[in-house]
């Protein structure tokens, strides 16, 4: 992690980053995010361009040093053009729908799942005939984005055999071949 955490970051137009003790706060179009950089980390901007020092070479200090610098940058991406995810609902009869911040899933269950949302996260769902129903997530905070879909995806993990399930957009499922045939 400790080259991980050598790389500068640059600062893009639009966004500004505020260091006040040990918290950074970044602001952009998109919104606002900080982040509290604790042990021996300190923060430096200098001409656009923020870098992290440590104070030792121990390890647990290297390994904060790359976490810390990882978190700052998906800050500053996320306040700049922000994170989505796209997830499918494969599965007979699954279906999603939105009603403001509230996601309701039909999983093939006995019940309706009901789930609300984070205000920062701003959910959409799409349902078009002869493919999967799809659940579209975005945030500029990539942690609270990445959390709110594993919750989801939760609900109804994919199954090796069949393939059903909730997964995201792209995502390839190892298929099982399931029973031997008969003697």
């Amino acid at each position: 992690m400790s080259r991980i955490g050598k790389a500068p970051i640059e600062i893009p137009e639009g966004v500004t980053i505020d260091i006040k003790g040990d918290v950074v706060t970044v602001k952009g179009k998109k919104g606002e995010l900080t982040q509290e950089v604790k042990g021996p980390i300190t923060c430096k901007i200098d001409d656009g361009v923020l870098t992290l020092e440590r104070a030792d070479e121990k390890k647990p200090t290297k390994s904060l040093h790359g976490l810390y610098r990882a978190l700052i940058a998906n800050m500053v991406e996320g306040v700049l053009n922000g994170y989505t995810i796209k997830q499918e609902l494969v599965g007979v009869g699954y279906r999603a729908k939105v009603s403001g911040q509230t996601l309701e899933l039909a999983l093939g269950y006995s019940h309706p799942i009901v789930m609300m949302l984070p205000p920062e996260v701003k959910v959409s769902t799409e349902t078009t005939k002869g493919k999967n129903p799809t659940i579209t997530l975005e945030s500029h905070d990539k942690q609270l984005i990445g959390q709110v879909a594993s919750k989801i995806r939760s609900f109804r993990k994919p199954e090796p055999y069949k393939g059903k399930g909730i997964r995201f957009a792209g995502e390839q499922i190892r298929r099982k071949a399931g029973k031997a045939a008969g003697k």
